[in-house]
C-alpha cells in the first residue's frame, strides 16, 4: 500500500526550523535595510554636492546647493536637510534662486524619519568658480545624519571644508561623530 503525505512529527519539524531560521534572518534584513537606507540619504547630499561643486569649476559661476522644501526656492531659516534640498546656478551669488538661475537638481524630502542637520545652522552651501565652498561657520561644517532611534550606529556625519572637500564619517571612523 503506498500512502502519501506527511506525518505530524515531519510538520512540527519543518515549522521548528522555518521558526528558527526567522528568528535569525529577519533582524539581518532590517540590519541590511537600515544600511541602505541611510547610505543612500548621506550620499544623495554627498553626491549634489560633488556635482555642485565640478558644476561651479566648469561653468566659471558659482553653484549652490540649499535647503528647500518646494523643490524651487531655498527655505532660509531651516537647518533641516531631511526637507529636501536643490542645487542651482547662483548666478547673483546670494543663495537665493533669482530669474535667471537654473535649477539643476532637485532632491524631495526624506520618506523616513531620519534627521540631517548641521550644528552651525547652515543652510546652504554654495561653491565658487574655483570650487571653494564659500561662507562655511570656522572654516568647515558638519553635517550629522541620524536615523529615528538616535542610535550611533546608524549616524553618519559629512564634513565639508572650505576648499571643498567632502568626507563621510561613521562613528566608528571618527570618534567625534555622534
Amino acid at each position: 500500500m503506498n500512502v502519501t503525505g506527511v506525518t505530524l512529527i515531519e510538520l512540527i519539524t519543518v515549522i521548528a526550523i522555518v521558526a528558527i531560521l526567522m528568528t535569525i534572518g529577519v533582524p539581518s534584513f532590517k540590519y541590511i535595510g537600515n544600511s541602505y537606507r541611510i547610505a543612500g540619504e548621506v550620499n544623495g547630499l554627498l553626491g549634489d554636492l560633488q556635482f555642485a561643486r565640478a558644476e561651479a569649476i566648469k561653468e566659471g559661476q558659482t553653484v549652490t546647493v540649499c535647503i528647500s522644501a518646494d523643490g524651487a526656492t531655498c527655505s532660509a531659516s531651516a537647518d533641516t536637510w531631511q526637507t529636501g534640498w536643490i542645487v542651482f546656478s547662483d548666478v547673483m551669488d546670494d543663495q537665493t534662486v533669482d530669474p535667471g538661475d537654473t535649477v539643476l537638481r532637485v532632491q524631495p524630502a526624506f520618506t523616513s524619519t531620519d534627521t540631517f542637520e548641521s550644528g552651525s545652522g547652515l543652510n546652504a552651501v554654495t561653491f565658487s568658480r574655483e570650487g571653494f565652498a564659500l561662507q562655511l561657520p570656522n572654516g568647515g561644517t558638519t553635517l550629522t545624519l541620524h536615523d529615528a532611534t538616535a542610535d550611533s550606529v546608524w549616524t553618519r556625519c559629512l564634513d565639508i571644508t572650505v576648499i571643498g572637500m567632502m568626507t563621510v564619517y561613521t562613528h566608528t571612523t571618527q570618534a567625534a561623530c555622534i
